[in-house]
This record gives C-alpha cells, structure tokens and sequence, in this order.
C-alpha cells in the first residue's frame, strides 16, 4: 500500500470527505492544491488501481484508513532511513524538537502498554 506524497494529499481530501463525488473532490483539489481535473482523474485512477480507494459511480470512497497508510509509511521511513531501528529515529527526532512534559508522559505510557513480556 505504498503511496506517494502527491497520492497522500489527495488522500487526504478524500478520507476527510468520505464518500465524496468525483466532481466535488476535483473542485476540492483544484482549490486546496492546485491540481487540475486532469491530475485528480489520474490519481483517482492509480489508487483505484491499487485497491486504496474505490471510484464507483462517481462517488469516491477509502478502502483503507489514515492509520494503516500512515503506519505503513513511518514503518518505511524507520526501516529505510534508519535501519530499522525505533531508538535511532527517536534520537535523531529528538535532537531538533523538544518534548513536553505531557508529550513524554505520553510515550511513557505508549512504551509501557505496547511493551513485550509484561
């Protein structure tokens, strides 16, 4: 389910309008992002291709949720840029952005909930 940047903005559009008709989304697109009827139809095309959306009567609909393609892409980002390795990604993310309080309890508690043998 890989999905490029471009596929991502349309997809977007569509999960947050879900179902939505293909005349709307392309004003949508056209007004968010500049795109072309064109470009959409083709994009449009492509997803439905892979099985992402469907494009049934010219309504449009997810097949598959922000969560799986979103996990799917940072499981990408961590294997490919650094070896697959959680803590290496966290040092590098956390060497230019600082955690809150909140935020740091909060993957605590994330750590400690999805931890193995506990």
């Amino acid at each position: 389910m890989k999905i490029s940047d471009g596929e991502l903005k349309l997809m977007e559009l569509i999960w947050d309008n879900a179902p939505i008709r293909s005349g709307e989304l392309v004003a949508m697109a056209f007004d968010r992002l500049g795109w072309k009827k064109s470009t959409v139809y083709t994009v449009v095309k492509k997803l439905s291709g892979r099985g992402i959306i469907k494009s049934e009567n010219a309504v449009i609909t997810p097949l598959c949720t922000r969560d799986e393609v979103m996990s799917e892409k940072s499981e990408n980002l961590i294997t490919k840029g650094y070896g697959g390795s959680l803590p290496m990604f966290l040092t590098a993310f956390l060497q230019k952005e600082k955690l809150t309080k909140a935020e740091a309890d909060e993957l605590k508690k994330l750590i400690d909930d999805y931890t193995e043998g506990e």
